[in-house]
């Protein structure tokens, strides 16, 4: 169960990366992503949000 999310970015000779941290009851998650994996979890997250909607309708 995440209990803190945080964000930042790092930038290097490649590029720059989106870092999602989340702090859960069992330890660190930490997610790297550019912006098509950005993307993608971004529509992702909208069809969760969607269905849970639909349950707490």
């Amino acid at each position: 169960m995440p209990t803190e999310i945080h964000i930042a970015t790092v930038t290097d000779e490649k590029g720059t990366l989106g870092i999602l941290s989340i702090q859960t009851t069992e330890g660190l998650l930490d997610i790297a992503l550019d912006r098509q994996a950005a993307d993608t979890i971004m529509k992702a997250i909208g069809k969760i949000r969607a269905k849970l909607e639909t349950i707490e309708s």
